[in-house]
């Protein structure tokens, strides 16, 4: 029968058992089983009668074998806790660092097996056994609550980023949109018979290097035709907009949207004029002698 009552391991199998909320259920019940196979598997009653005993061989080569897990295991927390110490994210658990010292301790002690007695290296392979399972489990429940703040942090960037392009676009639409309603202002205003005579005016001298008197010309002379209507037809012949044109779609030469903007639908009059005539002026006293131009 394997008496535990007074040993290292068994003290701490106790405190786990009543403070079992340090510990999910089935990893302590691996770790008490594993203290117990450990012990049990070298065949020694810890009683004092064994206190001076020399360590069996075989109970040398359980110690090696722990003291190796128990390594294995500090390197793998020390990496995560390596890890964890550099995120810059919260983690989301009050418990950032899986505690080393006292597994590095047992660890260090039983690498030191030949000065101990039988007792003391079953007592300390079972302590280490123990520490071990705990470090690889809390290990494995930070390791856990590192994968969980990693993608709630990743959702966060995300969402982050949703909202940013989000507001980018409603910025781009809300330009836009003020950009139209002003290019819509503007040849609505440009539509008018005043701003038709305007653009007229200063395309006139521009282009053509027309100045007041020829555009006193044009001014009659479109008066005549269309009264700076760009909707102007004749639907006797068909003549459209400002310049009359016959038919209307010889504006398209000048912009396809020749229907519903008077710069274009003057752009081409202009030109019509200078083509034909050389002048408004000219064009107008053709207009008063035969009607037409």
């Amino acid at each position: 029968m394997i008496d535990t009552q007074n040993t290292r391991a068994s003290h701490r199998v106790a405190h786990l058992t009543s403070a079992h909320s340090r510990l999910r259920r089935p990893l302590l019940a691996v770790a008490v089983g594993a203290v117990l196979t450990a012990t049990a598997a070298a065949g020694v009653v810890f009683a004092p009668a064994a206190l001076g005993a020399i360590p069996t061989e075989h109970a040398l080569e359980q110690a090696a074998d722990a003291a190796e897990d128990g390594k294995i295991a500090l390197v793998n927390a020390e990496s995560l806790n390596n890890v964890v110490a550099q995120v810059d994210f919260p983690m989301q658990t009050e418990q950032t660092q899986v505690d080393l010292h006292a597994l590095t301790a047992d660890v260090k002690r039983l690498t030191q097996a030949d000065d101990l007695s039988s007792q003391e290296v079953h007592e300390l392979t079972a302590e280490v056994v123990l520490g071990t399972v705990i470090v690889q489990s809390k290990t494995s429940d930070l390791q856990e609550s590192l994968t969980a703040a990693k993608q709630a942090e990743a959702e966060r960037v995300a969402a982050e980023a949703a909202r940013a392009q989000a507001e980018v676009e409603r910025i781009a639409a809300e330009k836009a949109a003020e950009e139209k309603r002003r290019a819509e202002a503007a040849l609505a205003a440009a539509n008018t018979p005043e701003g038709a005579k305007a653009t007229a005016r200063a395309m006139a001298a521009e282009r053509y290097g027309w100045g007041e008197g020829e555009f006193s010309c044009l001014v009659n002379l479109w008066t005549k035709e269309s009264g700076w209507n760009y909707q102007a037809y004749n639907a006797d012949g068909g003549a459209t907009g400002i310049p009359q044109s016959l038919p209307g779609s010889k504006m398209a030469t000048a912009g396809a949207d020749w229907r519903t903007n008077a710069a274009t639908q003057i752009a081409w009059g202009l030109g019509y004029i200078e083509r034909a005539y050389g002048s408004p002026c000219a064009a107008w006293g053709h207009s008063q002698a035969v009607n037409w131009y």
